[in-house]
């Protein structure tokens, strides 16, 4: 595939993937430490400094998501195989912990609520399981991919609901965290916790696509030999049966 992502170096993978996970790793920690000398109590913390990143992220991650489905429909080799499938786990790890902060802070509410950006959320986590599911289920990458690109286009609709959810019907969720009056230091230590989980979903994404081409690498190598030795070309999972 003639794509920047998929010709980088191996050195070079690894070092933006460590790059970005050091990169995090120091924002959170300047994160933390703004976020310890604001004057709002430590019961908003895990809201500001968890709860909103993570629940940016996880629509970052599905926009993210929806462009390499549009890509992968019109033109596949603009994209390393395997993209959606990267994205995928990563998206529904931030909506699980959107999702199980946003209930612990509404404790006081009943366990669900019914609070409608939680189900909204919820609903995102769905799409992003259903992802998962779909590259498990489907032994064609080809396949699984379009399949999985028809998936998230459909749900696409989401991402506007879930933005507007607390204007368009009466929630316990307050307004959107970028509304709500807060100090200049829990902004900042807001902003600088999403970079720091940005960072880290772009380290994993690229790690997980670089695990593919390795795969993908050691199955064309064992097609090769197969091929040359004059044996049968089948697949190491198929040898064991």
């Amino acid at each position: 595939m003639p794509t920047s992502l998929t010709t980088w170096s191996k050195p070079a993978a690894r070092s933006v993937v460590r790059g970005l996970a050091l990169g995090a790793l120091l924002l959170s920690l300047a994160a933390a430490t703004i976020g310890l000398r604001a004057p709002e109590p430590l019961a908003d913390y895990t809201i500001v400094l968890v709860h909103v990143p993570a629940a940016w992220l996880s629509l970052l991650l599905y926009g993210a998501a929806v462009a390499a489905a549009v890509a992968a429909l019109q033109s596949p080799a603009r994209l390393p195989e395997g993209t959606l499938a990267a994205i995928a786990p990563v998206g529904a790890a931030a909506a699980i912990l959107a999702l199980w902060t946003g209930l612990a802070s509404q404790q006081a509410h009943g366990w669900w609520g019914w609070d409608a950006r939680l189900v909204c959320e919820l609903l995102l986590l769905l799409l992003f399981a259903g992802l998962v599911a779909l590259r498990r289920g489907i032994e064609e990458p080809d396949r699984a991919e379009r399949a999985g690109a028809v998936l998230v286009l459909t749900g696409a609709l989401n991402i506007p609901i879930i933005y507007l959810s607390v204007d368009w019907w009466q929630t316990l969720h307050e307004r959107a965290a970028a509304s709500v009056g807060r100090s200049p230091l829990v902004t900042g230590a807001m902003a600088l916790m999403t970079m720091a989980f940005c960072m880290t979903a772009g380290a994993l994404v690229l790690a997980r696509l670089q695990a593919f081409t390795r795969e993908r690498e050691a199955g064309t190598r064992y097609f090769g030999s197969a091929r040359a030795e004059g044996g049968s070309a089948r697949t190491p999972a198929k040898e064991q049966q």
